[in-house]
């Protein structure tokens, strides 16, 4: 019988930090620290119940470390789930208490801080792994296939729309805040790049079209795509069909004018990644570099206006 590992989890008061206490519980391993500066954590008692847990970094790093010296209970991985500004920072806490680290997307904010990291990987012998769920959904691995399989020299035709209406609290939260979430692009687009250039290739031009703080659009060529994309937390974005339902997201991709259809499927993708993780498969540094590239120029790009290849919900605010 294959030992239990042990695990620490930073943040795990937040929204995804439960799918990560149900994969390390459906891996069959063990959480046995944790950590949050807020105390509504008790999701922990549906999974770990003995699992020590800290409202302040130093306390908690302080425990990976008398734990690591200890031997017994030394901790194997860190999951990270904390917001996206500080995700390079707990990957570095992991790392130099002898654990290897498992990130939520995105795995940090600017290509050089994946650099960086790469020389901490060398120098601990850690590993550092990136939750990209998308990767694992069949419907992508469906896509992927069809296109690897498809004709080599055919350029597709791909609108991507993602609107996930979010409350006056998302503004006030980290969330809002461009220089700790990255953008509305960064937030909640990172892991669609991932997916797009995992299936279509390299970026050969990332035009931005119409960036605020709550809405960026643009055009992405890829090596075998070209990509009309939006993306928006504005729920007057929102298409009349989907409004009329009273929901309050729309996630669409289509392909040659056919729709991929992956809104469901996701329950266990994070337990899937922890598999594939644990059997020593899982996407590190490198899987990350390029969604990390795209959505670093994307807000450090100067938007050229509605013009050209743009997506067609744009007209709305020429």
């Amino acid at each position: 019988m294959t030992k239990a590992l042990n695990f620490g989890l930073i943040g795990c008061a937040g929204y995804i930090a439960p799918r990560h206490m149900k994969a390390i519980h459906d891996t069959g391993n063990d959480l046995v620290a944790a950590l949050d500066l807020f105390d509504s954590v008790g999701i922990i008692d549906s999974y770990f119940p003995n699992a020590d847990f800290f409202t302040e970094p130093e306390r908690f790093d302080r425990h990976l470390d008398k734990l690591r010296r200890r031997g017994d209970k030394k901790v194997d991985f860190v999951s990270i789930c904390t917001p996206n500004y500080l995700h390079d920072s707990h990957i570095r806490l992991a790392l130099r208490n002898g654990a290897n680290a498992i990130c939520e997307k995105p795995l940090v904010l600017n290509p050089w801080n994946i650099d960086s990291l790469k020389v901490i990987e060398e120098e601990t012998g850690k590993k550092i792994y990136n939750i990209l769920q998308l990767r694992h959904h069949q419907a992508i691995i469906d896509l992927k296939n069809s296109i690897d399989n498809g004709p080599k020299d055919k350029i597709y035709d791909i609108d991507l729309t993602y609107i996930t209406s979010r409350g006056h609290w998302y503004f006030v939260s980290w969330k809002g805040n461009a220089a700790k979430s990255g953008g509305v692009a960064t937030n909640i687009g990172v892991h669609f790049y991932d997916m797009l250039t995992y299936i279509f290739g390299d970026v050969i031009t990332n035009t931005v079209h119409y960036a605020d703080d709550e809405t960026a659009a643009g055009f992405l060529q890829l090596k075998k795509a070209r990509v009309r994309w939006l993306l928006s937390v504005d729920a007057k974005n929102l298409p009349a069909q989907i409004l009329a339902k009273g929901q309050s997201t729309f996630r669409e991709i289509s392909v040659e004018g056919e729709d991929i259809e992956f809104s469901g499927g996701f329950t266990d993708l994070h337990t899937v990644s922890y598999q594939h993780i644990l059997a020593g498969n899982g996407f590190g540094l490198e899987e990350a570099r390029k969604s990390i590239d795209i959505v670093h120029q994307i807000r450090n790009t100067k938007p050229i206006g509605i013009r050209g290849d743009y997506h067609p919900m744009l007209e709305k605010y020429k």
